[in-house]
């Protein structure tokens, strides 16, 4: 159980190290853009290659399918709700011209963080050991996440010590996270365990479409598209390792 602990903190740890950079460098957008699509690309292999295919192989097509649409449902209804409460530009560095709510963008990271922690628990009861591909993939996707909000967050009024109390929070959270998903569901059927899978992949892919790929391709340009094709075949070698 503390494996699963201390691997969900390590996936979550890039929100903390993001905002370190947001408060106390510039780092270039475009840079940003090019991080979050090469972690789009990694996500997407991940929930593709690893959730899905296990899910199927656990679980049959029928519960993968019900657990991905109601996941992709689940998030897409979080995220208009946390959208029209102030948290819509959480992954975005540039002042919004609307009123920020720095509880709803810690409430929507938060929402972000937990399905992918849930899952990173899961996969050691799967495999017996820790899934590499879902880990890597959480890491990479967080620095952009963790930094995008800092940026937007500090030109918005909030202090360095708030800001970084929120992230060590969420990374908090995503150790909880991946402990209650692995110490919870020890003894559940496969076919549980399958939905779970598909559940949060169906979430992963819903936030990669609605939040991660408009922000890469805004800071990076076209080329993002290149970048997150890499991403996705880095997920399918590290799935077959």
């Amino acid at each position: 159980m503390l494996q699963a602990a201390l691997w969900g903190a390590f996936a979550g740890s890039p929100i903390f190290f993001g905002a370190l950079v947001g408060i106390f460098t510039n780092l270039p957008k475009k840079i940003t853009g090019l991080i979050m699509s090469f972690g789009t690309g990694v996500l997407i292999g991940a929930a593709a290659f690893e959730l899905l295919t296990e899910a199927v192989d656990e679980g049959g097509l029928r519960s993968t399918s019900i657990g991905f649409l109601v996941g992709a449902l689940v998030f897409t209804l979080s995220e208009v709700i946390v959208s029209k409460r102030g948290g819509r530009d959480r992954k975005r560095s540039k002042k919004s011209s609307e009123n920020h709510s720095g509880i709803t963008i810690f409430i929507g990271t938060i929402i972000d963080a937990i399905p992918e922690s849930v899952i990173i628990g899961v996969s050691l009861l799967e495999q017996g050991t820790v899934s590499y591909l879902m880990v890597i993939a959480v890491f990479i996707s967080n620095f952009p996440e963790g930094l995008s909000s800092t940026v937007g967050l500090k030109k918005d009024g909030y202090s360095k010590k708030t800001i970084l109390t929120m992230w060590l929070i969420v990374v908090s959270l995503s150790s909880v996270s991946a402990l209650l998903g692995f110490g919870l569901l020890q003894n559940a059927s496969a076919s549980i365990i399958s939905f779970i899978s598909a559940f949060a992949a169906g979430g992963i892919f819903a936030m990669v479409s609605s939040t991660m790929m408009p922000e890469a391709f805004e800071e990076g340009g076209a080329i993002v598209g290149l970048i997150a094709s890499l991403g996705l075949l880095s997920s399918l070698f590290l799935s077959h390792l």
